[in-house]
């Protein structure tokens, strides 16, 4: 199969086009920023955005975004611009070259803050309960991919990944972070132990976005951990992996925030079930070089 990855250079982008070519995938990338020597540097939003796109692509991978809400919080312009102008821009450029599937990459982040136990893809989205411009944008991207297919795209594939965590040198989750501190901290102040996300490693994000090739029609998903991690998991974990003991204090033990985004039906249509339990996942940080330098 032969794709291409917008956001070819960022930390999903880079794991999946790994991932991909292990498969026996084609794969050229697409960043902004330069990458290797199969990589086209180019804006999304740039007007030749199909020049890009080799002719008998058979999908295309849309994970180019601004993806941090403090970001998006503090440019909402250029948030809207890059995250929704930009897929529309992906969208037009898959309908010129004929691609045959856009999968897009959506997030968690659209169920907002949800008080239902579990969130599920026909979940109805409540625009008030978002919690920023990052929500706003991944939702209104969706909204407008849905409107294009059937009428210009004949297949598009919407992914909402979990929370994201890997060994990275920056740009980190509360998972990685948490494992930082625990490693070299004394103390860690923190909100709710009891605070949750199904979070998922980025190995399990890569196998997901593989297991969507090829799927038809309109099409949205959950790419989520199979169980709810609370942070104080991820701090009991990290200390045994460590062999440390900080001090921890809650500062809002009462006030736990949970989103819990249901995988089952990636499980039961995509066949896909993530693989990399918390352990495993944070030993990955521990082994990794770049996350070692960070620290």
């Amino acid at each position: 199969m032969r794709i291409a990855i917008t956001g070819s250079q960022s930390f999903i982008g880079r794991r999946f086009s790994a991932v991909a070519r292990e498969a026996g995938c084609s794969v050229i990338g697409i960043d902004s920023m330069a990458g290797g020597p199969a990589d086209v540097q180019m804006d999304i939003r740039d007007e030749t955005l199909a020049s890009a796109i080799p002719l008998g692509t058979d999908a295309v991978v849309h994970l180019a975004a601004i993806s941090r809400d403090g970001d998006c919080r503090n440019d909402p312009r250029a948030a809207f611009d890059v995250n929704v102008t930009g897929t529309l821009n992906v969208a037009r450029a898959c309908r010129e070259r004929g691609v045959a599937q856009l999968i897009f990459a959506s997030s968690e982040w659209v169920y907002g803050n949800s008080a239902s136990a579990v969130q599920r893809e026909d979940d109805a989205i409540e625009i008030a309960q978002l919690g920023g411009e990052y929500a706003l944008t991944k939702i209104t991207a969706e909204r407008a991919l849905a409107f294009a297919c059937p009428r210009d795209l004949a297949n598009v594939t919407v992914l909402r990944f979990g929370i994201v965590y890997g060994p990275r040198p920056a740009n980190w989750s509360a998972v990685e972070s948490l494992f930082d501190k625990v490693g070299r901290a004394d103390s860690i102040s923190i909100g709710s132990l009891a605070s949750a996300r199904r979070f998922v490693h980025v190995d399990d994000i890569a196998t997901g976005i593989l297991a969507a090739l090829g799927r038809t029609g309109f099409e949205i998903y959950n790419v989520s951990g199979d169980t709810l991690v609370t942070l104080g998991d991820i701090i009991e974990t990290s200390s045994r992996i460590h062999g440390t003991a900080p001090a921890i204090t809650e500062t809002q033990p009462a006030n736990a925030s949970v989103r819990n985004p249901d995988n089952a039906k990636a499980a039961a249509i995509l066949g896909w079930h993530p693989r990399v339990d918390l352990e495993t996942g944070l030993r990955s940080l521990q082994h990794d070089r770049s996350f070692a330098a960070a620290t």
